[in-house]
Formats: structure tokens, C-alpha cells, sequence
């Protein structure tokens, strides 16, 4: 877990910069994911031919749980954006606010996570579909 003594000495204003940072790249992301959608989409056939099929079967669902997972999380982040106000309404809430940091820092893992878990699954997906145009290339070539 991130260490709770760097984001309490964080300002209000450093962590909405943080959390809009999380929501926009989530943002790219979703749309990022279409992207591979319709290039998995282009190459169905060759990866239902393919020898690794279950390989690629395994690489198309963990990329349909990691956007249902990032859809998850963008949502929590949006209303953890919301409840900023908690920090700046001049009110002393100090329970509240301490949550709200708790909070903060258990994103920045989650979000961390995510990002490295998706990296990790567009990788796959970009070695396999670059592997499917070689081969085509070398059919078209051949032929």
C-alpha cells in the first residue's frame, strides 16, 4: 500500500490534479480498448485458426475483464473526485478527511495496478496480432 504520510502531506489542489490525471488516462483507455476491439475484430478468423487458439481465447477475455474492471473503477474515481469538497469546504471534518486520504492512497494502488495490468494485456494483444500479419504477409508472398 502507498505510503499514508505522502498523500496526507499532499494539498486538496494535488490531488484533484492526481485523481482528474486517473480519470483522464481511464478515459484514453476505454477508448484505447476499442481500438483493440476492432483490430481482434479484423483478425477473428486468424485467431480462431490459429495454433495458440486457447492462448488467444485467454488474451480476448482478460481484456474484456480488464474494461469492465477499468469501467469499475473510473466510476469510483469520478465520485472520489466529487467528494473532494470534503477537504476544502473550510469545515473541520477530520474523520471524513482522513478517510478521504485512505481512500486517495488505496486508488493510487488500485489505479497502479490497473495501469500495469492493462499495459500487460495490450503487450499480448499487440505480439499476437503482429505475429497473425506476419504470417499473412508471408501467405500474400507465397501465393
Amino acid at each position: 500500500m502507498p505510503n499514508i504520510k505522502y498523500i496526507e502531506s499532499k494539498s486538496p489542489d494535488e490531488l484533484h490534479v492526481e485523481s482528474l490525471n486517473w480519470i483522464s488516462e481511464l478515459k484514453f483507455i476505454k477508448d484505447e480498448q476499442h481500438f483493440l476491439d476492432e483490430l481482434l475484430k479484423n483478425y477473428t478468423l486468424q485467431l480462431i485458426e490459429n495454433i495458440e487458439f486457447s492462448k488467444n481465447k485467454d488474451i480476448i477475455s482478460k481484456l474484456s475483464k480488464i474494461r469492465k474492471t477499468g469501467e469499475k473503477l473510473l466510476k469510483k474515481l469520478i465520485n472520489h473526485e466529487n467528494e473532494l469538497l470534503i477537504l476544502v469546504d473550510g469545515i473541520d471534518q477530520i474523520k471524513e478527511e482522513k478517510h478521504y486520504r485512505f481512500l486517495h492512497s488505496t486508488y493510487l494502488l488500485e489505479v497502479t495496478n490497473y495501469f500495469n495490468d492493462y499495459k500487460t494485456i495490450k503487450r499480448k494483444i499487440f505480439t499476437v496480432v503482429k505475429k497473425i500479419m506476419k504470417q499473412e504477409k508471408q501467405k500474400r508472398l507465397l501465393n
